[in-house]
Protein backbone atom coordinates (compact mmCIF):
# COMPACT_ATOMS: atom_id res chain seq x y z
CA UNK A 1 0.00 0.00 0.00
CA UNK A 2 0.97 3.14 -0.94
CA UNK A 3 2.18 5.61 2.08
CA UNK A 4 0.89 9.33 2.19
CA UNK A 5 1.33 12.43 4.51
CA UNK A 6 -0.43 12.01 7.20
CA UNK A 7 -2.24 15.34 9.01
CA UNK A 8 -3.82 15.54 11.88
CA UNK A 9 -5.96 18.65 12.60
CA UNK A 10 -7.30 17.81 16.31
CA UNK A 11 -11.07 19.11 16.78
CA UNK A 12 -11.09 20.73 20.14
CA UNK A 13 -12.10 24.19 20.73
CA UNK A 14 -9.21 25.71 22.69
CA UNK A 15 -6.78 24.56 19.59
CA UNK A 16 -9.72 26.70 17.91
CA UNK A 17 -9.54 29.49 20.04
CA UNK A 18 -5.89 29.98 20.41
CA UNK A 19 -5.55 30.17 16.68
CA UNK A 20 -7.89 32.61 16.72
CA UNK A 21 -5.91 34.52 18.71
CA UNK A 22 -3.07 33.75 16.17
CA UNK A 23 -4.66 34.84 13.23
CA UNK A 24 -6.26 38.59 14.93
CA UNK A 25 -4.40 40.98 13.99
CA UNK A 26 -4.29 42.87 16.77
CA UNK A 27 -3.22 40.47 19.32
CA UNK A 28 -0.20 42.01 21.04
CA UNK A 29 2.56 40.31 21.49
CA UNK A 30 2.87 38.85 24.84
CA UNK A 31 -0.93 37.39 23.38
CA UNK A 32 0.58 36.46 20.80
CA UNK A 33 3.84 34.28 22.75
CA UNK A 34 0.81 32.95 24.69
CA UNK A 35 -1.00 31.52 22.01
CA UNK A 36 1.45 29.89 20.29
CA UNK A 37 2.67 28.02 23.34
CA UNK A 38 -0.81 27.13 24.52
CA UNK A 39 -0.71 25.70 20.51
CA UNK A 40 2.34 23.98 21.36
CA UNK A 41 1.05 22.04 24.30
CA UNK A 42 -2.42 21.09 22.72
CA UNK A 43 -0.76 20.10 19.82
CA UNK A 44 1.76 18.11 21.50
CA UNK A 45 -0.97 16.44 23.73
CA UNK A 46 -2.51 15.32 20.21
CA UNK A 47 0.55 13.94 18.63
CA UNK A 48 1.59 11.72 21.61
CA UNK A 49 -1.85 10.02 21.81
CA UNK A 50 -0.83 7.21 19.71
CA UNK A 51 2.97 7.53 19.26
CA UNK A 52 4.15 7.70 22.88
CA UNK A 53 5.72 4.60 23.64
CA UNK A 54 3.99 2.47 26.59
CA UNK A 55 3.56 -0.44 27.84
CA UNK A 56 1.01 -2.27 30.68
CA UNK A 57 2.42 -3.70 33.91
CA UNK A 58 0.56 -4.34 37.38
CA UNK A 59 1.69 -2.09 39.91
CA UNK A 60 0.97 -2.44 43.38
CA UNK A 61 -1.59 -0.63 45.44
CA UNK A 62 -2.68 -0.20 49.28
CA UNK A 63 -5.32 -2.83 48.24
CA UNK A 64 -3.43 -4.87 45.52
CA UNK A 65 -2.47 -5.04 42.28
CA UNK A 66 -4.08 -3.07 39.29
CA UNK A 67 -3.17 -2.94 35.51
CA UNK A 68 -1.64 0.50 34.55
CA UNK A 69 -0.09 1.95 31.74
CA UNK A 70 3.25 3.46 31.70
CA UNK A 71 5.25 5.32 29.50
CA UNK A 72 8.35 3.69 28.31
CA UNK A 73 11.61 5.56 30.07
CA UNK A 74 13.99 3.80 27.60
CA UNK A 75 13.31 5.23 24.65
CA UNK A 76 14.67 8.74 23.98
CA UNK A 77 12.77 11.87 23.09
CA UNK A 78 14.69 14.79 21.82
CA UNK A 79 12.70 18.08 20.80
CA UNK A 80 13.72 20.37 17.84
CA UNK A 81 12.26 23.78 17.60
CA UNK A 82 12.84 25.33 14.36
CA UNK A 83 13.95 28.51 14.95
CA UNK A 84 13.38 31.40 16.49
CA UNK A 85 9.24 31.13 16.44
CA UNK A 86 8.87 27.38 16.61
CA UNK A 87 10.57 27.67 20.02
CA UNK A 88 7.73 29.36 21.98
CA UNK A 89 5.63 26.02 20.59
CA UNK A 90 8.44 23.99 22.40
CA UNK A 91 8.15 26.50 25.68
CA UNK A 92 4.50 24.67 25.57
CA UNK A 93 4.93 21.48 24.09
CA UNK A 94 7.69 20.74 27.20
CA UNK A 95 4.48 20.79 29.91
CA UNK A 96 3.82 17.35 28.42
CA UNK A 97 7.18 16.48 26.71
CA UNK A 98 9.73 17.44 30.29
CA UNK A 99 11.89 14.25 29.98
CA UNK A 100 12.10 15.00 25.99
CA UNK A 101 15.92 16.35 25.04
CA UNK A 102 16.18 19.70 23.33
CA UNK A 103 18.42 20.73 20.81
CA UNK A 104 19.00 24.31 19.59
CA UNK A 105 21.61 23.99 17.42
CA UNK A 106 19.71 22.06 13.87
CA UNK A 107 19.68 18.64 13.76
CA UNK A 108 22.89 16.93 15.88
CA UNK A 109 25.14 14.70 14.07
CA UNK A 110 24.66 11.54 16.02
CA UNK A 111 20.78 10.52 17.16
CA UNK A 112 19.97 6.88 18.42
CA UNK A 113 18.37 4.67 16.54
CA UNK A 114 15.49 4.30 19.00
CA UNK A 115 15.08 8.23 19.44
CA UNK A 116 11.51 9.68 18.59
CA UNK A 117 12.22 13.27 17.41
CA UNK A 118 9.47 16.06 18.01
CA UNK A 119 10.16 18.90 15.25
CA UNK A 120 8.52 22.16 15.92
CA UNK A 121 7.77 24.62 13.17
CA UNK A 122 5.79 27.91 13.81
CA UNK A 123 4.24 27.54 10.18
CA UNK A 124 4.52 26.16 7.22
CA UNK A 125 4.41 27.75 3.88
CA UNK A 126 6.74 26.85 1.06
CA UNK A 127 7.87 23.70 2.94
CA UNK A 128 10.93 24.50 1.70
CA UNK A 129 12.78 24.83 5.24
CA UNK A 130 11.19 22.31 6.83
CA UNK A 131 12.24 20.07 4.09
CA UNK A 132 15.65 21.04 5.01
CA UNK A 133 15.24 19.75 8.80
CA UNK A 134 13.85 16.68 7.57
CA UNK A 135 15.95 15.85 5.04
CA UNK A 136 18.79 16.08 7.45
CA UNK A 137 17.23 13.70 9.86
CA UNK A 138 16.91 11.08 6.95
CA UNK A 139 20.22 11.56 6.52
CA UNK A 140 20.72 10.39 10.45
CA UNK A 141 18.92 7.63 9.42
CA UNK A 142 15.40 8.89 11.31
CA UNK A 143 12.62 8.26 8.76
CA UNK A 144 8.89 9.51 9.19
CA UNK A 145 7.78 7.11 11.23
CA UNK A 146 10.09 8.11 14.50
CA UNK A 147 9.30 12.02 13.69
CA UNK A 148 6.34 13.84 14.64
CA UNK A 149 5.82 17.52 13.21
CA UNK A 150 4.16 19.97 15.00
CA UNK A 151 3.28 23.18 13.88
CA UNK A 152 0.48 26.27 14.36
CA UNK A 153 -0.83 26.34 10.95
CA UNK A 154 0.56 25.34 7.32
CA UNK A 155 -0.65 25.78 3.62
CA UNK A 156 -1.61 23.43 0.96
CA UNK A 157 1.51 23.86 -1.17
CA UNK A 158 3.80 23.23 1.75
CA UNK A 159 2.10 20.05 2.53
CA UNK A 160 2.31 19.52 -0.51
CA UNK A 161 6.22 19.64 -0.98
CA UNK A 162 6.48 17.63 2.10
CA UNK A 163 3.85 14.55 1.19
CA UNK A 164 6.02 14.26 -2.01
CA UNK A 165 9.34 14.19 0.07
CA UNK A 166 8.26 12.49 3.23
CA UNK A 167 5.13 10.31 2.06
CA UNK A 168 5.68 8.18 6.10
CA UNK A 169 4.99 11.44 7.98
CA UNK A 170 3.21 12.63 10.31
CA UNK A 171 2.07 16.30 11.17
CA UNK A 172 -0.43 18.10 13.55
CA UNK A 173 -1.94 21.39 13.19
CA UNK A 174 -4.34 23.75 14.24
CA UNK A 175 -5.41 24.44 10.66
CA UNK A 176 -4.54 24.48 6.78
CA UNK A 177 -4.82 27.28 4.49
CA UNK A 178 -5.34 26.81 1.00
CA UNK A 179 -3.02 29.47 -0.35
CA UNK A 180 -0.03 31.63 -0.27
CA UNK A 181 0.17 35.18 -1.18
CA UNK A 182 3.54 36.24 -3.84
CA UNK A 183 5.34 36.92 -1.23
CA UNK A 184 4.98 33.58 0.41
CA UNK A 185 2.99 34.32 3.39
CA UNK A 186 -0.20 32.47 4.24
CA UNK A 187 -3.63 33.32 3.61
CA UNK A 188 -5.35 34.29 5.34
CA UNK A 189 -2.64 33.20 7.89
CA UNK A 190 -1.19 34.17 11.36
CA UNK A 191 0.83 36.76 10.48
CA UNK A 192 4.74 36.68 10.60
CA UNK A 193 5.16 35.20 13.66
CA UNK A 194 9.04 36.47 13.87
CA UNK A 195 7.49 40.12 13.34
CA UNK A 196 4.69 39.66 15.66
CA UNK A 197 6.72 38.23 18.24
CA UNK A 198 9.22 41.17 17.90
CA UNK A 199 12.39 39.03 17.12
CA UNK A 200 15.31 40.49 16.09
CA UNK A 201 15.93 38.01 12.89
CA UNK A 202 13.45 36.80 10.38
CA UNK A 203 13.30 33.76 8.47
CA UNK A 204 10.46 31.57 6.89
CA UNK A 205 9.87 27.94 6.43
Amino acid sequence: MAMSLRVVVPPHPLIGHWLAMLRHQETPSALYATAMQELGRWLTYEALRDWLPHRQERIPTEHGEVEATVVEAGIPLLALPILPAGLELWQGGRQVLPDAALCLDGVPDDIAANTGVILFVDQVSHGEGVLKALQQLQHQGVDGRRIRLITALCASPGLKLLGEAMPDLTLHTACIDESLTQEGGIVPGIGDPVQRLRFRSAGRD
